[in-house]
């Protein structure tokens, strides 16, 4: 009778630690889909092409413990082309299971540094990278060496992937390693930053996973290796989530040297080259100083983050922010880094080993609250929809006349923010753009001249 109560018991808590479980953002925010297929754009070829594999995630299962996330690594926005910087490669089907921990524990030892290849996962099943590119000086050589140049460098002078691989990134900021696609940093559409340092999304819809809102606390977008969760650029300026919404600003900044022979602690390394206008600052992670700001808590610590009530986690957690500058432009560590908060695990598994409960995404929300941009208007050739911050539901676009007549339809599907339609051979007059989830809608009249 004794070992029968402790079963049940047993049993009871387990019940009770799934059901709270299952409320956890780090099971309920992955973007789920099983229907919706990925596209890609070819070299000077707008219209995009589809690669028949299915974006985002298609299953989330958890545990007491852990939260279990299938995915392909394809994102619901078009990738592509990525040959500014020679690379032949494609985004292509990951087959990856993630396996992240539902209370993530703080690091206690020696720091850990970010590594080579994945070191988070956004919610949309894409994978994040720090900033190297595995390439470094050789000094014996006075040249880089490692990565796709082949050979090895020194290790000690590591080249900057957001500086070095721009040309080959996407409309996205992201590029594939192998087949492997993923982003370095923020993952918001080049063209939506305030000053452009790629012009590739002239061609090319510009999209990304979500658009930086600096009026509202950026959504969360993200986890890292460590289990801790990854929000876009703007906060809440206080750590208890008052004074506002602000921008996550980096502590690192570039030091002030002319040689590169020592670290920013003052040891002697293997020299670089030295600092001229073929190697300027910011060509070396090295190159970069952590700098405490104790008088603005807007600053982040030495990871990249902070403790803050956010509002996926009313009572606060650790969560890291992918910074940007005054411009919108990706800022050093970009993400996470240089090393984890917590405590760093390599999160790909080949199998589920213990038993677990499928989450079934919730569909409850406010269609009204939807931030919804559509320009211009008047329009005369092509009609834009954006729905700002991240998207985490599929919608139906409809241009309707005023007979209530469908004359274009398009999407804009979880993970993407844009949609657009040509108007260029629709007849002059007032129209409405409807907006629907299949159950919900919003209409915003429009003119076309």
């Amino acid at each position: 009778m004794k070992k029968r109560l402790q079963f049940i018991s047993a049993l009871i808590l387990m019940q009770s630690a799934m059901s709270i479980a299952q409320t956890q953002p780090i099971i309920t925010k992955w973007l789920q889909n099983n229907t919706t297929t990925g596209t890609y754009y070819t070299s000077g070829n707008s219209t995009a092409i589809s690669n028949g594999i299915l974006v985002n995630c298609q299953q989330v299962r958890y545990s007491a413990t852990n939260v279990y996330i299938n995915a392909t690594g394809i994102p619901a926005y078009a990738v592509g082309p990525f040959n500014g910087d020679g690379n032949p490669n494609n985004a292509g089907n990951q087959n990856a299971i993630y396996k992240f921990p539902l209370t993530p524990i703080p690091n206690t030892g020696a720091p850990v540094s970010t590594g080579m290849g994945n070191i988070g996962v956004f919610i949309n099943g894409v994978s994040l990278f720090d900033y190297k590119d595995g390439v470094s000086w050789k000094n014996s050589t006075g040249a880089f060496a490692g990565g796709p140049l082949g050979g090895a460098g020194d290790g000690v002078w590591n080249r900057d992937a957001i500086k070095y691989e721009k040309l080959g990134f996407d409309c996205s900021k992201g590029h594939p390693a192998g087949t492997n696609y993923h982003h370095h940093q923020n993952p918001s559409a080049f063209k939506n930053d305030l000053t452009l340092v790629s012009t590739i999304c002239n061609l090319y819809d510009a999209d990304g996973l979500y658009t930086i809102n600096t009026a509202q606390h950026s959504p969360l977008i993200g986890y890292a290796y460590d289990g801790y969760p990854i929000y876009g650029a703007y906060g809440y300026a206080n750590a208890d989530g008052t004074g506002g919404v602000v921008r996550m600003k980096s502590s690192y900044q570039l030091r002030n040297i002319t040689t590169r022979s020592t670290y920013s602690d003052g040891s002697a390394v293997t020299a670089g080259p030295a600092v001229n206008s073929t190697y300027p600052l910011g060509c070396f992670k090295e190159d970069y100083e952590y700098i405490s700001h104790t008088g603005d808590v807007s600053y982040l610590d030495v990871h990249n983050g902070r403790f803050s009530i956010t509002p996926e986690y009313p009572s606060g957690t650790y969560c890291y922010f992918a910074t940007v500058d005054a411009n919108h432009n990706s800022a050093y560590p970009y993400v996470v880094g240089p090393t984890y908060y917590g405590v760093y695990a390599n999160r790909k598994v080949t199998t589920v080993t213990e038993t677990t409960t499928t989450y079934l995404a919730n569909d409850d929300f406010a269609l009204n609250n939807l931030e919804v941009t559509i320009f211009p208007n008047p329009a005369s050739e092509l009609i834009v929809i954006q729905i700002g911050g991240l998207v985490d539901h599929n919608f139906d676009i409809e241009l309707i006349d005023i007979n209530g007549k469908v004359v274009l339809t398009n999407k804009i599907n979880q993970g993407q923010t844009l949609s657009y339609l040509d108007v260029q051979t629709v007849h002059s007059g007032v129209y409405f753009i409807k907006i629907s989830d299949g159950i919900n809608n919003r209409s915003t009249k429009v003119i076309i001249e």
